[in-house]
């Protein structure tokens, strides 16, 4: 049953594999984005406020996709390799143990949440008149934590066996659950910004069944309680796979804050535009995302098989091809910048600040594509310490500090401007890391 998927990701030629394997991890990303997206893009219809309370929630959810992605990432990373070097029993023990952990944790960010919601939002940069807005819709957004964990849990896991079309059904299903809930919540039943939190978390309940229903279809590993594991080998396995993902995330979250909080001293508009940018960005990158994903499945079978030569050869096509991507996308950001923003908020002040954030960001964004895979690649082949460091670098060790810097000389260009000069920093410090890994893959050949 797995060997079907083992010898076409060991021996088909690897731009076919990673387009058979990126087109549904992509679509996946891009609907995952338009979870937040439809929610800003609706919720900007009700007032400033409304939008300033999506952007400061959004970090809350960043905290929730870490533990996802820490156990989903985790575990899908060892049971590629585990596939790749044909152990069966390892990679079905794994799959159970880390959808349990997933679900289990997400239960318990639900509790401590909503126990303390008021002095979390505070912290999160919420202002006395984004406050009430902000609880609203965080109140209701905690309620799905267990399903988000999970259901992000069990598509990671389905990516890494291989099986990314059947991952990306519950995703889109869940997503076009969320859109088309949205205005009808917000708008004819009159919920307001609760209104969008309950079709979120209605959309991620749908995506949790479907996909635990697809869990038993096809070639994929079935989950049963028989194969949980609460070995020391296997949580160590899950923190060396998943810590990456956990790194990024949580640090995404805490960045997420920090510019929040930064904002808020320009005002609720500042606030609002730095979301939206966050999301226009979040968007662009879903697709490079996306192809990194699609990669990861023959990184994790060929490194876990030997053949480092497709590993490498991978990693190239995915750099070259994202970077094209991302130049194409920042040459049409700078120029319909201010429709892009409009889109989300027609505010003049909105417009005016988030143009201006967008155009920065749009300067870094084609160096994003080479950290980003190799950060994947190190991931996925179980190189923990360089994996961890770069995932720390570019929303920690270069963008906290400078977002604490920045706008103490710059005012809010340097809010603006903290993200791009981060990428930049985090390009540089990826080129000498990646030689020395390409150098070590082939003397190991």
């Amino acid at each position: 049953m797995k060997r079907d998927n083992y010898q076409y990701l060991t021996t088909a030629p690897v731009p076919k594999v990673i387009g058979n394997l990126s087109v549904p991890t992509i679509v996946s990303m891009l609907v995952t984005t338009i979870y937040s997206m439809a929610d800003t893009f609706f919720v900007g219809h009700i007032d400033t406020q409304s939008t300033a309370a999506v952007g400061i929630v959004f970090s809350v959810m960043f905290i929730i996709q870490s533990i996802a992605f820490f156990f989903g990432h985790g575990s899908g990373n060892y049971i590629s390799r585990a596939l790749g070097a044909k152990r069966q029993q390892d990679a079905e023990q794994m799959a159970t143990t880390g959808f349990v952990y997933a679900f289990a944790f997400g239960a318990i960010i639900t509790v401590v949440g909503l126990l303390l919601q008021r002095p979390i939002a505070i912290a999160l940069g919420a202002t006395p008149t984004v406050l009430p807005p902000t609880l609203d819709y965080m109140s209701v957004v905690l309620l799905g934590a267990p399903f988000m964990t999970s259901q992000l849990a069990l598509n990671g896991q389905m990516r890494f066996q291989g099986n990314a079309h059947m991952a990306m059904y519950g995703v889109v299903a869940g997503a076009v659950m969320n859109v088309g809930l949205d205005p009808l919540l917000i708008f004819t039943f009159g919920m307001g910004v609760s209104g969008a939190a309950w079709g979120t978390v209605i959309g991620q309940i749908s995506s949790f069944v479907i996909l635990l229903i697809l869990s038993h279809r096809g070639n994929n590993i079935r989950l049963h309680i028989k194969h949980f594991n609460c070995s020391l080998h296997f949580i160590k396995e899950i923190a060396t796979g998943g810590t990456p993902s956990l790194m990024r995330q949580s640090l995404g979250s805490i960045a997420t804050i920090m510019l929040n909080v930064a904002a808020a001293a320009y005002g609720d508009a500042a606030i609002a535009a730095m979301s939206i940018v966050n999301r226009i960005t979040m968007f662009i990158m879903s697709t490079v995302i996306g192809l990194g994903q699609g990669y990861q499945p023959l990184c994790g079978f060929c490194y876990g098989a030997g053949l480092y030569d497709r590993v490498k050869e991978g990693f190239w096509f995915c750099v070259k091809l994202g970077t094209i991507f991302l130049t194409a996308c920042s040459i049409l950001g700078f120029v319909f910048s201010d429709i892009a923003i409009a889109v989300f908020r027609n505010d003049p002040e909105v417009i005016s600040i988030g143009v201006d954030a967008l155009r920065w960001q749009l300067i870094s964004l084609p160096l994003c594509g080479l950290s980003m895979y190799s950060n994947m690649m190190f991931q996925t082949a179980g190189m923990s310490v360089r994996a961890n460091f770069l995932a720390a670098s570019r929303r920690g060790i270069f963008f906290i500090p400078l977002i604490l810097i920045l706008p103490h000389y710059f005012g809010i260009t340097g809010v603006e401007a903290a993200q791009a000069v981060a990428d930049i920093l985090t390009f540089l410090l990826t080129l000498p890391i990646l030689v020395y890994t390409l150098r070590q893959l082939k003397q190991t050949k």
